[in-house]
């Protein structure tokens, strides 16, 4: 058993898929994390319930997200001991301001097989490109949008009849389980 845990913060938009399994795996007593804040950037957001039912203090932040409020965060993840920060879902960009209190300390998960469809729609685009495969990343989070150095990839297989929804289910299915072993690991060392 974990003597003490490391406390994570996750940063989410939206429904919490990516955030349900780092918790469902922080939950374990072999696990050596803790989710102890989720911030979301939309009051709606669908995750937030997820982290209350799960008795996580959470925080909104504003969509524009100024200096200001960037160092109250800070200093408030600061003060909670946060060692990592999750982006899971979260969408919208940090500041390197923001990046200079946890440098390599924040990490994302994204739906493609980086350096291949940074940005958005990157399941549309993986199949507009004919694409074999797609799959996801975990990467540290830099000042250039998903470029910061790659952690570990996942594959997923395109099948000829993929619709967007079915390739997105097989990749979000990944991700769920990659992006907790890869926390614990990152922990560890």
């Amino acid at each position: 058993m974990i003597k003490e845990k490391v406390n994570i913060a996750v940063f989410i938009s939206g429904r919490g898929t990516n955030l349900k399994a780092l918790i469902l795996r922080s939950n374990k007593k072999t696990c050596n994390y803790k989710i102890a804040y989720v911030i979301s950037n939309k009051k709606n957001a669908a995750g937030l319930k997820i982290a209350k039912k799960n008795k996580i203090i959470t925080k909104v932040i504003s969509q524009s997200f100024l200096k200001i409020e960037q160092k109250k965060l800070a200093k408030i993840l600061i003060n909670k001991n946060i060692k990592f920060i999750c982006l899971a879902g979260f969408m919208k960009i940090l500041s390197p301001y923001f990046l200079n209190f946890f440098k390599n300390k924040i990490i994302n998960i994204h739906p493609s097989l980086l350096p291949k469809y940074k940005g958005l729609n990157t399941h549309k685009r993986a199949l507009e490109a004919k694409e074999k495969f797609s799959g996801c990343t975990i990467h540290y989070v830099s000042k250039k949008l998903d470029s910061g150095k790659i952690i570990a990839k996942k594959k997923v297989k395109i099948f000829k009849k993929d619709t967007l929804k079915k390739l997105e289910k097989r990749v979000l299915k990944e991700e769920n389980k990659l992006y907790p072993l890869v926390l614990e690991k990152l922990v560890r060392s």
